[in-house]
């Protein structure tokens, strides 16, 4: 792509999630969105693959109904309080339409058909926008808006973190886990988001650390699905041997950074006497942590059938900027220890 064309994009995509920070009005909210979603189109499509194309369309047409709905809900409760501001969401029916809106767009369970198969049909880095900028005005919004229907919430965050789960159990192919993974973290978000806001925000920045340090992991191994890990190990042996690091923290091993957000998280669960979803959470983290170890198995444990037609590549130099991930492998590994100023931060 040409690269003032790719600036522009860029430049769209952060000039529409600052409007939707910035707005106290539904009408900016929503057109910040708006923004937004038909920049990253694209990007999603550049490589003009039908695969891409058709994660594209769904995507665009999934975005748009959610758009739809949320223009709807807005100017339902404008037509009900006469105001257009974000604070003004008292009444249950626009609320919880907006939420659900919400939830379409960021690809809360059961909303989140269209996600797997969109980031599927990517290549890893548009699917890494996908999975971490893309969600922030979206949940810029849920924060804002503080929906009052706890029960819905809980529901949403509950059914995303089984979905999340289950569906990345028999998955061959790594974006799909990706996406799966992205559900059930997003599900432990919107569990204690009615309860404290400000850990979620802390539960979404360290999942867009972990996530960014996965995705950039796989780009430079040039993977895409689990058996073709068995060959990072000749490719790049120092990064193959600290993803399992980055899959576990991913998973909430300790003393891994990962388990910081969902220790805090099971912890306020408790405290609001949610003993037993906070129960069923843990539970569900569990079957996440299934297919990070057998992420983790692949890339460390087996080796490719090597044949004299088929050899091992050698470890040639990458092309890849991984100063990066060195950076946020570095976080992804070491925050824990620093869980105690956290939560002085947390509750100030």
């Amino acid at each position: 792509m040409n690269p003032y064309i790719l600036t522009i994009l860029l430049f769209a995509m952060g000039f529409g999630t600052t409007i939707t920070f910035a707005s106290s009005h539904w009408l900016l909210a929503w057109m910040g969105l708006e923004i937004n979603t038909l920049a990253i189109l694209p990007l999603m499509c550049q490589s003009h693959h039908p695969r891409a194309v058709e994660a594209t369309i769904k995507y665009f047409l999934t975005q748009a109904t959610a758009a739809a709905m949320l223009l709807f809900a807005s100017i339902t409760n404008a037509w009900i309080t006469g105001q257009w501001n974000l604070e003004f969401m008292s009444y249950s029916f626009p609320t919880t339409l907006v939420t659900l809106a919400l939830a379409l767009k960021i690809g809360l369970a059961p909303l989140h058909a269209w996600m797997p198969e969109v980031i599927q049909g990517l290549d890893l880095t548009t699917g890494l926008i996908l999975s971490t900028w893309q969600k922030l005005a979206p949940f810029c919004l849920l924060l804002q808006i503080n929906p009052s229907n706890t029960s819905l919430l809980l529901i949403l965050g509950l059914t995303s973190t089984l979905v999340g789960g289950w569906g990345g159990l028999n998955q061959n192919q790594l974006r799909k886990i990706l996406a799966y993974s992205s559900i059930a973290h997003l599900g432990w978000m919107v569990l204690v988001l009615q309860f404290f806001p400000s850990l979620t925000f802390l539960t979404l920045l360290l999942y867009f650390v972990m996530t960014f340090s996965l995705f950039i992991s796989f780009k430079v191994n040039s993977s895409t699905t689990i058996n073709s890990l068995s060959m990072s190990w000749s490719k790049a042996p120092i990064t193959s041997s600290m993803v399992p690091f980055i899959l576990l923290s991913l998973g909430g091993l300790p003393p891994l950074s990962g388990f910081m957000p969902k220790w805090l998280i099971l912890q306020e669960l408790t405290k609001q006497s949610l003993a037993p979803l906070a129960t069923l959470a843990a539970l569900s983290a569990l079957l996440s942590l299934y297919f990070y170890l057998r992420i983790s198995y692949a890339m460390t444990l087996t080796m490719t059938p090597n044949i004299l037609l088929n050899t091992l590549p050698w470890r040639i130099s990458s092309n890849q900027h991984t100063l990066p991930l060195a950076i946020t492998t570095s976080l992804t590994i070491c925050l824990l220890p620093l869980t105690p100023a956290v939560i002085a931060l947390l509750t100030l």
